[in-house]
């Protein structure tokens, strides 16, 4: 793990959310990474297998890990080819499973940052369980000021991490530290500006989380504000449903699955891809 010389977290938020997830235990985030050693901060895609409702508890953790990991690959098949002496920036990288996941396809460093010492601390030593850990390397970091060198990476990620922070701030971080024409690709819930500001689902996802989720222009502006053109958007929502409702039934629920479901099925709220270029 390394550190940088200005404090981690700027602001009272900052500190707030990382308090968060260093106190963090949640079974719906352990107990899926305990399948294989790839513990994920993030939702998954794609219809579940029916028949783990009637197999039992451990085969519908399973299930849901395994959505979570297909969501991951999606994310990684955004990124294109990556050289094996290339190296990608995992932003927000929570328990590391995607970095791990890059890694091995394309055989290339790795680096991981959080603003949680938790995150950081585990991360690093499950990369040392797997094997990986010459190549994948978490740092305590923020964001939106990590200390890397400019130009340094083929590509960069957010998965389901841009809504802690202000996109402007993160663009011009990312564009700062991306070789010119590599590219970045986030998974995000953003709500939708069609239907106006925040629905009440959506607002009970901001408070579940401690988060600011955005509108979904506001990510199209600030990209190209900072010199990012888009090259695939996808519409995720109708991948995501099927997991919230495998999840909702399961004995990791949160709570927090009904709003999610909600907000998805009237249309206040996307699970949304974007890929873009810097320029």
């Amino acid at each position: 793990m390394t550190s940088v010389d200005l404090p981690v977290t700027r602001t009272a938020y900052q500190r707030s959310v990382a308090d968060y997830w260093n106190a963090e235990k949640d079974p719906v985030n352990l107990r899926l990474g305990d399948v294989d050693g790839l513990y994920h901060h993030h939702y998954g895609l794609g219809d579940y297998d029916p028949a783990v409702l009637e197999a039992g508890d451990e085969a519908i953790i399973a299930e849901m890990h395994r959505l979570e990991t297909a969501q991951a690959e999606v994310l990684l098949d955004h990124l294109g080819p990556i050289p094996a002496e290339g190296r990608l920036l995992d932003a927000g990288c929570g328990r590391g499973g995607s970095s791990v996941m890059a890694h091995r396809r394309f055989g290339c460093q790795v680096d991981g940052i959080s603003i949680s010492q938790q995150q950081v601390e585990f991360a690093n030593t499950q990369a040392q369980n797997l094997g990986v850990g010459d190549s994948v390397r978490y740092h305590l970091r923020n964001m939106l000021d990590t200390g890397f060198e400019t130009g340094a990476f083929a590509g960069i990620w957010n998965n389901e991490s841009t809504m802690y922070v202000d996109l402007h701030e993160l663009f011009a971080e990312h564009a700062r530290q991306l070789a010119p024409g590599g590219r970045y690709v986030t998974i995000t819930g953003c709500y939708n500006d069609v239907t106006g500001g925040r629905s009440r689902a959506v607002s009970q996802i901001d408070q579940h989380y401690i988060c600011n989720i955005h509108a979904r222009g506001d990510y199209f502006k600030a990209l190209g504000d900072n010199g990012f053109v888009p090259i695939s958007v996808v519409d995720l929502t109708a991948a995501t449903i099927p997991y919230w409702e495998l999840r909702e039934k399961s004995s990791v629920a949160t709570g927090i699955e009904g709003p999610f479901l909600t907000a998805y099925r009237e249309g206040s709220f996307h699970y949304l891809l974007i890929a873009a270029d810097r320029i």
